[in-house]
């Protein structure tokens, strides 16, 4: 073990120590040990062991930690700090603009244990409200978090795609008598994306010569595929075919295997296509979109021509689930409601967080009433558009929503949602869901399980139970549409259909651009198969107003 080791040993020691809130005297005398020691012109292992402790900045406490990792080639007290410290938490190290004090902050007070978390917080300005945590401090970490994970391979649709098409446009442009079309995860619209993926006529050697030239690596290759990768980390695999099979090997590669096992075993593949769609015509049956292409079950759909008009970015009517300044919002509610009537929505529907939120300043009963005040004003302003007043109340640990009756009839509908004590079992997290659920002022379930994609599995629940539970007391289930989010999961919502559950796509804007995120909740709705009469956000003013009404009639 050299001295460069064993100084780094000291250093994180010290980091984590002051992470987790130790007295700073001792950790400030690891962190000068870890500076002494890269400072020695000599390695300790070749110094005698008993003056070691006389190497000016040790001393003997020091000095049987260093003795101790040179024996056994660890630091004990390291390895039991490492145990109790998150590993999500020991990242943010890695991130330029946050030490161990606001790391330590991050963790014990914002209860946030992964960079997924964090960003997030970012983007909904909760760190705000924390002292040592400016806008500009804030602004630097999500770039920072951003950088780091954006090499780590994987992405978000949302993140990838300008990507991707900007990529496409490049390489069609280089090699403009060559056929190429994006396939895979990104043409099937799945949530993250490991890889883009392109069906080509160009050759091998085509390709490679390309790249190199753009200074990307050579990840694999054999005698069909070619995988590089370049800066951003992300691979690229091109697979490569004849004219003749450019169609069906597009097809193939745009589909999930049991949909494509399903799909050989009912109709053979011709020898050549002119068109992806002429092998749908060939088959007798309507074409499946590739965001359609899962289930084998959409084939049977396919035969019997009852294909759903799935649900398009125009069909949203309104806003569902929305911040203002009055909690951890960027704008006002004028500023909400303005750019929602720029964009011709018929209303907004306004829901701050409750006052369990206290880090996104959440609205105490009195805030609630001053609230309601300016909404009156504001609707008198913009008629025939209609702000409605909501709320996203904290769902507690026992389920119950953390307002009085009395306060919670003073909203027009109510979005029911868990922000705390996230790391549950499912009979946990199920006690709370159904509790809350069977509120009867529970209109919305709001992001259902709690996920951020690439940084938070959520707490596990019982879908059918959740969505059965919802069916018996008219609740409707938010999908998400945040983009890190994307909750409720698109795999249950055929069975929200089956049992006649609303989804409503929300795009929980903490400012008016938040409202663009509405787009991949749209994208994510379509894969299920939803329809804009299946959708809350596509109502018109007059059926969400008759919605309410009938919501109203839930309560006591």
């Amino acid at each position: 073990m050299n001295n460069n080791i064993i100084a780094d040993n000291f250093s994180l020691l010290a980091k984590l120590m002051d992470i987790n809130g130790e007295n700073s005297f001792k950790t400030k005398s690891y962190s000068v040990a870890a500076f002494t020691i890269e400072k020695l012109p000599a390695e300790l292992s070749s110094i005698p062991e008993e003056k070691i402790f006389f190497i000016k900045g040790v001393g003997e406490a020091i000095g049987k930690k260093i003795i101790e990792q040179l024996h056994t080639g660890e630091l004990s007290l390291l390895n039991e700090y490492v145990s109790k410290t998150p590993q999500g938490i020991m990242e943010m190290l890695a991130i330029k603009g946050i030490g161990p004090k606001k790391i330590s902050v991050i963790w014990k007070e914002l209860e946030i244990e992964n960079l997924g978390e964090l960003l997030y917080a970012c983007n909904e300005n909760r760190l705000l409200l924390y002292k040592g945590f400016g806008e500009k401090t804030q602004q630097n970490i999500k770039e920072s978090i951003e950088y780091y994970l954006s090499n780590q391979g994987s992405y978000l649709y949302a993140q990838i795609e300008n990507h991707a098409a900007e990529t496409d446009t490049k390489i069609k442009n280089a090699f403009p008598l060559e056929q190429f079309e994006l396939a895979g995860d990104l043409r099937r619209h799945l949530e993250t994306i490991d890889k883009l993926e392109w069906i080509t006529t160009a050759s091998q050697q085509q390709i490679i010569t390309f790249f190199k030239q753009q200074e990307y690596k050579i990840i694999d290759e054999d005698e069909i595929t070619t995988k590089l990768k370049g800066k951003e980390n992300l691979l690229l695999v091109f697979y490569h075919t004849t004219q003749e099979k450019f169609y069906q090997t597009l097809f193939e590669k745009s589909c999930s295997e049991d949909f494509l096992n399903e799909w050989k075993n009912m109709f053979p593949f011709k020898n050549s296509y002119t068109a992806e769609e002429e092998i749908f015509t060939n088959a007798g049956i309507d074409v499946i979109p590739p965001y359609l292409r899962e289930s084998e079950k959409i084939i049977l759909t396919a035969q019997q021509h009852k294909l759903p008009e799935v649900i398009q970015p125009k069909d949203i009517t309104a806003i569902i689930h929305s911040h203002s300044k009055w909690s951890d919002g960027i704008n006002t509610i004028d500023e909400m409601a303005t750019a929602a009537i720029q964009k011709n929505l018929q209303y907004l529907v306004l829901s701050d967080h409750s006052k369990t939120a206290f880090y996104a300043q959440g609205l105490h009963e009195e805030k609630i009433i001053e609230q309601h005040k300016e909404i009156d004003e504001l609707n008198k302003k913009y008629t025939p558009f209609k702000i409605f007043k909501s709320i996203e109340s904290d769902i507690l640990n026992d389920g119950s929503l953390d307002y009085s009756n009395e306060v919670l009839s003073s909203f027009d509908l109510v979005i029911a949602s868990v922000h705390s004590n996230l790391k549950m079992k499912e009979d946990k997290a199920m006690m709370r869901l159904i509790n809350a659920i069977e509120n009867p002022y529970t209109s919305i379930l709001g992001h259902p399980t709690g996920r951020l994609l690439l940084s938070r599995n959520g707490y596990p629940v019982d879908h059918k139970k959740i969505i059965d539970a919802c069916a018996a007391n008219n609740v409707v289930i938010e999908l998400n549409a945040h983009p890190k989010r994307l909750d409720i999961d698109w795999r249950w919502i055929d069975y929200c259909l089956e049992k006649n559950v609303l989804i409503s796509i929300d795009p929980d804007a903490h400012s008016v651009n938040g409202y663009n995120d509405i787009r991949y909740g749209v994208i994510a709705a379509q894969k299920a198969g939803v329809t804009k009469k299946h959708n809350l956000s596509s109502f018109s003013m007059q059926d969400f107003e008759d919605f309410i009404k009938v919501q109203h009639t839930k309560r006591p």
